[in-house]
């Protein structure tokens, strides 16, 4: 946990009970600050009462005693109409900040040398993060993780000289984060996404950009129009910049050629490390996010051999393309956290003989824009809410599909035509396509759930191979 010393002796005002804003209380508490919490949720407001924080209605409260208001990132800051709580802020002349700038003020004025990784984009963050993280603890480099991934940012060790923060920002933290100050920030990508929380794509991009404008070394995505945009407009302002592809791009500084990573310095290409060895970053998505993971890695002193050996040993993320069991000569892969089609597009690219689990709660557009990717499929198993509308969706492109309802049939029926297919090597994947809301509160319990059925899978074919 980071003690916020420079609240010490003040009062702050704090919205969002939910996991931040508790790591936020117990940073400004350990630091010698007070704060005024309050949530929506009953249950929230009983919970943090309970480890002995002060929660104090802000309808009500003095907001001239606050120094400053923590808003919690997944609150509406101005659109699609500012909280209630913000309108109070500002009328009382309060700052409205976020608990990653809180993190950046202790930073500040506690190891301001302190090496800091920022990573943002549209898609691929989690992965990003995780493996700059992987790669950095592979060249034996103490690196702390969180952020968005999942672990506050205040609940991490606090910055110390040779300690590194790998954080994965959204456009809501940065947003909140006035004194963004990465060492190195990395900007994926971007495409359409929160417009209902940003109010246009054009209000999306400028606050993803701040990252980029904020860092010592910007590492920015070439393969798309609004990212390269942004690269043009940081390399003119003469601040350090690389530009990062996920392909064989010859406008890159990093890019990904014949599934290994190069670095061009001028003229001279040099290869980094292959990628073939790294079975958690299938595709050309994942490929991008190698290149920047490399980029991030040897910025900060990770030597190549290093690098090498971090990326084949990459565990991966759970649900995202995840590789769970392996049957015979079937894979099995779990990619609950494929919602959407544009998710499913990326799973399906990366596998030439896939064996399809996918349904659940349908989003607009249902699977028709995977269109491309059917011949992929050898088969595909249909579960939940969207079973009918995808299987019409199949039955006029003339892919094979069964009904199965629930992810218990469709799992070993799956398993069993891998098995009897001629090809060598078959993926058994769930990639949904869809919400999980259904049959499941959410993807991950979803996932969690084909895991366990793949497992059960796996340990009944080691029996009946060992002849019990």
């Amino acid at each position: 946990m980071i003690a916020l010393r420079h609240l010490a002796g003040k009062r702050v005002a704090l919205f969002g009970l939910g996991g931040s804003g508790l790591a936020t209380l117990e940073a400004i508490r350990a630091g010698g600050g007070l704060a005024d919490a309050w949530d929506d949720s009953e249950d929230a407001r009983a919970k943090a009462a309970a480890r002995g924080f002060d929660v104090v209605d802000l309808a009500r409260a003095d907001w001239s005693a606050y120094s400053s208001f923590v808003l919690a990132p997944g609150v509406p800051f101005t659109h699609p109409a500012p909280h209630w709580t913000v309108a109070r802020a500002k009328s009382a002349g309060v700052e409205v900040v976020g608990d990653v700038e809180l993190f950046f003020r202790e930073r500040a004025g506690a190891a301001p040398d302190s090496p800091v990784v920022a990573v943002t984009g549209t898609n691929g963050k989690s992965t990003t993060a995780a493996l700059v993280a992987h790669l950095l603890r592979a060249g034996g480099i103490e690196a702390e993780l969180g952020g968005n991934i999942g672990v506050p940012a205040l609940a991490l060790a606090p910055p110390a000289p040779g300690r590194v923060h790998v954080l994965e920002l959204s456009s809501f933290q940065i947003d909140l984060t006035p004194s963004l100050a990465p060492t190195v920030g990395l900007m994926l990508n971007l495409t359409p996404d929160h417009i209902d929380r940003h109010g246009t794509f054009e209000a999306y991009g400028a606050v993803k950009e701040r990252l980029v404008a904020a860092s010592g070394l910007a590492v920015v995505g070439d393969d798309d129009a609004p990212s390269r945009a942004m690269a043009a407009r940081r390399i003119a302002s003469g601040k350090p910049t690389l530009r990062a592809s996920g392909g064989d791009d010859p406008a890159a500084d990093v890019f990904v050629r014949d599934r290994s990573v190069f670095v061009r310095e001028g003229v001279r290409e040099t290869a980094l490390t292959p990628l073939d060895g790294a079975r958690a970053l299938r595709g050309a998505h994942n490929a991008q996010n190698a290149a920047f993971a490399c980029a991030a890695a040897r910025r900060l002193g990770v030597a190549a051999d290093r690098i090498a050996s971090g990326l084949a040993d990459f565990p991966g993320l759970p649900h995202r393309m995840e590789e769970v069991a392996r049957i015979g000569k079937a894979i099995l892969v779990n990619d609950s956290k494929a919602t959407n089609a544009d998710s499913a597009a990326k799973a399906l690219a990366s596998y030439d003989d896939a064996h399809w689990i996918l349904g659940g709660r349908p989003k607009e557009g249902g699977i028709a824009p995977l269109a491309e990717f059917f011949p992929r499929v050898r088969k595909a198993y249909l579960v939940g809410e969207a079973s009918d509308e995808f299987a019409a969706t199949l039955r006029a492109a003339g892919v094979s599909h069964e009904l199965c309802g629930d992810l218990a049939t469709a799992t070993p029926r799956a398993l069993a035509d891998a098995l009897a297919g001629a090809s060598s090597a078959p993926a058994v994947l769930l990639s949904p396509a869809c919400a999980s809301y259904d049959q499941f509160k959410n993807f991950e319990a979803r996932g969690d759930a084909f895991r366990d059925i793949a497992l059960r899978l796996a340990r009944a074919a080691q029996d009946r191979e060992s002849g019990r």
